[in-house]
């Protein structure tokens, strides 16, 4: 049995979303550094929005000790990231043009990779790879704003995840806080959360509700 086309998938979209916004978001690329917890679970989330062309980036292979949390598969175990989940999201929704590269992102590369992208959404683990990554799209994309994370390990309440705006282009998601050295690990359920925090501040700028 067959699933439904990209026409059908598109009017189901309309008949949720409106037609002028889904136009806004089919028109929109998005790109997402990080594809972890965070990053894969973002992809996902702006896929079933209806974004138009997502740009994926990391360097890193699936491990067994991503599947608690990350979007992927025990058969993709040993693939990049960005060829497991390009692969995921092309299952997902029809109309989202997947690019993007398996590559690490640094001040050198990054004008190139991420000028086509409307939105950039940072999803890095590592504490000096946000800071470059953000310093980087603020000063080298002056007119294309940055969606960071900060806090979400452990076991603290749900509601402490936020979102907050911090600069003209700049927002930051989660709870400002807790890292995993000190919580011990990441949970499900909360980098999901800070993830639809990002992943909505992204389709509220794309749908100019966010200015």
């Amino acid at each position: 049995m067959s699933g439904p086309t990209r026409q059908e998938l598109r009017a189901a979209l309309v008949a949720r979303q409106g037609e002028r916004r889904t136009r806004l978001l089919e028109a929109a690329t998005v790109a997402v550094c990080g594809l972890g917890g965070l990053g894969s679970a973002v992809a996902l989330m702006l896929a079933r929005s209806g974004v138009g062309r997502l740009l994926l980036f990391d360097f890193d292979e699936v491990d067994i000790s991503n599947l608690h949390r990350q979007q992927y598969l025990p058969g993709q175990v040993g693939q990049t990231k960005f060829d497991a989940l390009t692969h995921n999201l092309r299952l997902l929704m029809l109309g989202t043009e997947v690019g993007g590269q398996a590559v690490r992102l640094t001040e050198d590369n990054i004008l190139p990779l991420l000028s086509p992208a409307d939105v950039v959404i940072e999803c890095f683990d590592d504490a000096d790879a946000k800071a470059m990554l953000v310093d980087a799209v603020l000063s080298k994309l002056p007119t294309v704003p940055v969606i960071a994370a900060s806090g979400m390990a452990g076991l603290g309440d749900g509601n402490e995840i936020v979102t907050r705006r911090l600069g003209r282009r700049l927002w930051v998601c989660g709870d400002g806080a807790s890292d995993v050295s000190d919580q011990g690990t990441l949970y499900c359920p909360r980098v999901q959360l800070c993830a639809a925090h990002q992943a909505l501040t992204a389709v509220r700028l794309l749908c100019e509700a966010e200015q």
